[in-house]
């Protein structure tokens, strides 16, 4: 007959031996846990590099097309070549009068204005009776060589069609420090408030009275109120240099800016006829 205390040390035994399975069990089921788990992150783990590689988890910050990868992209755009040559050598002359020049053209004679540019020659004829204070500031400006190697600052291609030259500064607010009068408001070729390609008229403030030397060459018909002198007009073969100057585009893309084109004026010569 077993003892009270024989009992005692065999139920203290098999609860010993019950603990030891316990842990023991648990153990096996820790690792087979941990187990599962490694493989279950070690697969989202390659999942998230593949997809990673193949754009599909890129910041969405890039608006990255989720089917990028079957979906070809867009070519970059590239600037179209620059269709003009390099500016001849020689700077801007910082030139300044108090007060426009005296009148010294003949008023009753021809004159024209060449403007040897980086993209071709344009060639005016000017409108010397019906604008002379225009054509005679040219012709002193010119002699002077204010123009020369000076940039054409603004060109625009939506409502407008016109390349904006004559700024020293290329800034758009530059010119010889003395103002001209307005002329040739009425002129015939300014019909239902346009001005007609071909056309060389006076850039202003949009105050009476207020041109300086800034110019425009209009390239395309294009809708403004006759408020700008016109004092000359541009020959065919001008006229394709500008078309040239026009393909190649402005720099904001939004129809406003400075050309693509690099448009110096290298020799600006008034000559009498």
């Amino acid at each position: 007959m077993v003892s009270q205390e024989q009992r005692r040390r065999q139920l203290a035994r098999e609860k010993f031996l019950r603990q030891q399975q316990r842990r023991t069990e648990a153990r096996r089921k820790a690792r087979l846990r941990n187990s599962v788990i490694a493989s279950v992150l070690g697969v989202v783990v390659i999942g998230s590099v593949a997809l990673y590689t193949t754009g599909v988890l890129k910041n969405d910050d890039k608006k990255t097309n989720a089917s990028a990868e079957t979906t070809p992209s867009a070519a970059p755009t590239s600037k179209a070549p620059d269709p003009c040559q390099k500016p001849a050598p020689g700077s801007v002359k910082k030139l300044s009068w108090k007060k426009e020049p005296a009148m010294t053209i003949d008023t009753s004679a021809k004159y024209t204005m060449k403007l040897a540019t980086t993209c071709g020659d344009i060639d005016i004829a000017l409108k010397t009776a019906a604008a002379p204070h225009t054509v005679n500031s040219f012709d002193f400006l010119a002699g002077q060589g204010f123009f020369d190697h000076t940039k054409c600052h603004r060109l625009t291609t939506q409502g407008i069609y016109v390349l904006q030259c004559g700024d020293p500064s290329g800034t758009g607010s530059g010119g010889p420090g003395y103002t001209i009068p307005d002329e040739n408001l009425k002129d015939k070729s300014l019909k239902a408030n346009s001005y007609p390609a071909g056309t060389v008229a006076m850039a202003n403030t949009g105050q009476k009275h207020s041109g300086g030397s800034q110019f425009f060459l209009v390239y395309k018909d294009s809708p403004l109120p006759p408020n700008y002198t016109p004092f000359g007009t541009i020959d065919a073969a001008g006229l394709k240099v500008l078309d040239k100057i026009a393909a190649a585009g402005e720099s904001t893309g939004a129809g406003d800016g400075a050309p693509n084109a690099t448009v110096v004026i290298n020799k600006a010569t008034v000559t009498k006829s």
